[in-house]
């Protein structure tokens, strides 16, 4: 055999030999950086879904793959600023119906948010489940809100309690719910600079929330 023939020959098994390892490795080279990206990109939604999966990891990971594979190329479609004013009227008349109605503000609050998450361009709220995985994909940090705050709207009417700790957990997730509301009203980031390039990036962002009394306390609420 031609010392050339040897020479293709052991760069042959070199190369298969090569192979033959990255194969055996790669899963789980990719299985650790797909974590750390899941986590990265899902934030506390991540740590929800792992504890919802009694600590599998790797159940959560392909659930959380899935969500990302199904919504992730979903385009946001942006509200005209009188829509985005409409909205927030909405939500401050939620808010405001709160003091005297907690439960029927909680559902309009509810009602809402879906709604809204409807015309951005996500499932329709008749797909809870569908909408919900979606928000986060896009919304991770802020969709618990609305976990929470449809929750609290579905749940069986056995009006106050005594210490008042069903108005203040239905205070408590409008408050969170309401920092999704803020991410699907406000306007996308190329728009902020508003119609002249003169009115700052933060002042435009906040245009159609300005009016929100965000501000409500347990002290404002009857019955708490």
């Amino acid at each position: 055999m031609s010392t050339g023939w040897i020479i293709a020959l052991i760069v042959i098994v070199i190369v298969a030999a090569a192979l033959a390892g990255a194969a055996a490795v790669s899963p789980k080279a990719r299985g650790a950086v797909g974590g750390r990206s899941l986590k990265r990109r899902f934030g506390p939604e991540y740590e929800r879904t792992v504890a919802r999966h009694d600590g599998d990891t790797k159940a959560a990971e392909r659930e959380l793959t899935e969500r990302l594979n199904k919504y992730g190329a979903l385009n946001e479609h942006p509200l005209e600023p009188a829509e985005r004013e409409r909205y927030a009227a909405r939500w401050t008349a939620a808010q405001e119906r709160f003091v005297d109605s907690p439960g029927e503000a909680v559902a309009e609050a509810d009602r809402l948010l879906a709604e809204l998450a409807g015309v951005r361009g996500f499932p329709d709220g008749a797909r809870y489940e569908e909408q919900l995985d979606a928000l986060s994909v896009h919304h991770a940090h802020h969709v618990h809100g609305y976990r929470r705050l449809h929750r609290a709207a579905h749940a069986p009417d056995t009006g106050v309690s005594a210490d008042g700790s069903d108005t203040e957990e239905m205070r408590e997730a409008m408050l969170e719910a309401r920092a999704l509301f803020e991410d699907l009203v406000a306007p996308p980031r190329r728009q902020s600079a508003g119609p002249t390039e003169k009115t700052p990036r933060h002042a435009a962002g906040n245009a159609g929330q300005s009016r929100l009394p965000w501000a409500f306390h347990r002290q404002h609420v009857k019955g708490s």
